[in-house]
């Protein structure tokens, strides 16, 4: 009998979470009078907006072919059944764009913005709001750098207390079935790279959907700027548009935001009361809305009291990134680049590309791209405790912040969340309970696993997402039998 998926592995495969009762009973209870306004626009218009930005990021970022991205990859915000009823993507590879029209006429269109990679445009625009800039790395070449700074391997064999038959299992676990489409799969112990494997077309360098788990790497910013004085976790959220006199939303503190419980009102498929048949959902017209994703979440009323209740919100991590673009710039800094050089340049992470709003907003709540080598980076710098070559880079008890579990959802007897971060909290996963992890939809993960001393990642295209999930977990228990416990 198979075992029963994580969580939130059901979470981002199905968008459709089993009811309980009585986490719902108790939102009931604390839930406050407030109305619910539904995202504005025909729903298919935002599914056709979705579907032409997953085929540029697909064709233009991954360097997939077209006909294959509309098969395989992407369904979160272009639905594959939706796909049908919409006419056929059009490539302008001149013009870097695509286009997707719908039967009655309307074209949405997303445009490849270099750095900023591929961003859905407003309704009847051809252009977005924002001037696109040229993210430079600082880094070397990578292939001049030995690993993790960069891409040069060691030609020593792995140390003997490794079982390296069982790694070498756990590797060819993880891509079957072939119909679980596993892109990359690659595993470090203490930091070092002991295995990886990668599908056809796909090599060490490429940028893969990612999805969700950009949002550890939202908290990954945040972490940044706590340790450089602009933030403290337990501040009260400056966002502007809740400072106005007596706005309830103005006790809405950092860390809410970051444990998914700042009690904002939307809609999310990954709520456990989540009709189909009711409106097109917030969370995800933050993503096809072509509008000022910021603007659009901070306006959202308070549906329960800040750090009550625990739902998987994209309002949530939209706001953080708010956060972080406000501290940037009131520092006198450029915004778009800020990831690059106070983070990626500094744990060697050259592919990631964070993609926008047209308002030139980060919408790493899930658009963004990376290699499966630059999520073990990540992953990596949770392992080190926040450190990476003697630099201390998020703030002392930020990895234990984010790996513990959310106040909120401890209350509704959910053990999985902490800051933008899962946890195996409720043994989904065949690894310690301590193990926490980054998750994207289409079977995304980068697993920390402590007391192994391990990162493990899985990418791959999303219609191979639950098949790919359970080859996951397969490997990773070969992978507890291949790899000793930390002494």
């Amino acid at each position: 009998m198979r075992k029963a998926l994580p969580l939130a592995v059901v979470l981002v495969l199905v968008a459709a979470p089993a009811t309980a009762q009585a986490p719902l009973e108790r939102a009931k209870a604390l839930e406050l009078d407030t109305p619910y306004v539904p995202p504005p626009g025909d729903p298919l218009e935002h599914h056709a907006s979705g579907f032409a930005k997953i085929m540029c990021s697909a064709v233009f970022i991954t360097g997939l072919s077209p006909d294959f991205a509309a098969e395989n990859v992407g369904f979160f915000t272009g639905p594959y059944p939706e796909r049908a009823r919409l006419g056929k993507p059009v490539v302008d590879r001149t013009a870097k764009a695509v286009h997707v029209t719908l039967p009655s006429g309307v074209r949405r269109t997303a445009r490849h913005l270099g750095d900023q990679g591929c961003v859905t445009l407003p309704l009847g625009a051809d252009s977005a709001s924002f001037r696109p800039i040229r993210v430079r790395s600082r880094l070397p070449d990578p292939s001049t750098q030995p690993w993790p700074m960069g891409d040069a391997l060691p030609r020593a064999q792995p140390p003997g207390e490794l079982d390296a038959a069982k790694v070498k299992q756990a590797i060819d676990a993880a891509f079957e079935p072939a119909t679980g489409m596993t892109a990359a799969f690659v595993v470090t112990w203490k930091g070092r790279l002991i295995a990886e494997r990668y599908g056809d077309g796909i090599s060490a360098q490429t940028p893969l959907e990612s999805w969700s788990m950009g949002k550890s790497v939202t908290a990954s910013l945040m972490g940044v700027l706590v340790r450089q004085g602009v933030y403290d976790l337990w501040q009260p959220a400056p966002i502007p548009e809740w400072q106005g006199a007596g706005d309830p939303r103005a006790k809405i503190r950092i860390a809410d935001l970051l444990r998914m419980s700042s009690g904002l009102r939307i809609r999310a498929p990954q709520d456990p009361d989540y009709a189909p048949s009711g409106p097109y959902p917030d969370h995800v017209y933050l993503y096809t809305g072509g509008i000022n994703a910021f603007q659009y979440a901070a306006t959202r009323p308070l549906q329960w009291p800040p750090g009550t209740v625990g739902r998987y919100r994209n309002t949530d991590p939209v706001l953080v990134n708010y956060l972080v673009r406000l501290g940037v710039e009131r520092r006198g800094e450029e915004y778009l680049s800020f990831p690059q050089r106070a983070l990626f340049d500094k744990i060697g992470i050259r592919t990631m590309v964070l993609e926008t709003d047209p308002y030139g907003n980060f919408l790493a709540q899930g658009y963004e791209l990376a290699s499966g080598r630059d999520w073990a980076r990540l992953g990596n710098l949770y392992l080190q405790d926040g450190v990476w070559n003697g630099e201390r880079i998020l703030p002392e008890g930020y990895v234990r912040f984010v790996s513990t579990l959310a106040p909120a959802w401890a209350a509704d007897h959910r053990p999985v969340y902490g800051g933008f971060f899962w946890l195996n909290g409720d043994g989904g996963f065949p690894v310690p309970r301590e193990a926490y992890y980054m998750a994207g939809a289409g079977g995304q993960f980068a697993l920390v696993i402590p007391s192994h001393d391990l990162v493990v990642v899985r990418l791959g295209h999303y219609r191979g997402g639950a098949a790919g999930s359970y080859a996951l977990g397969k490997a990773l228990a070969l992978l507890m039998q291949a790899v000793p416990r930390r002494s």
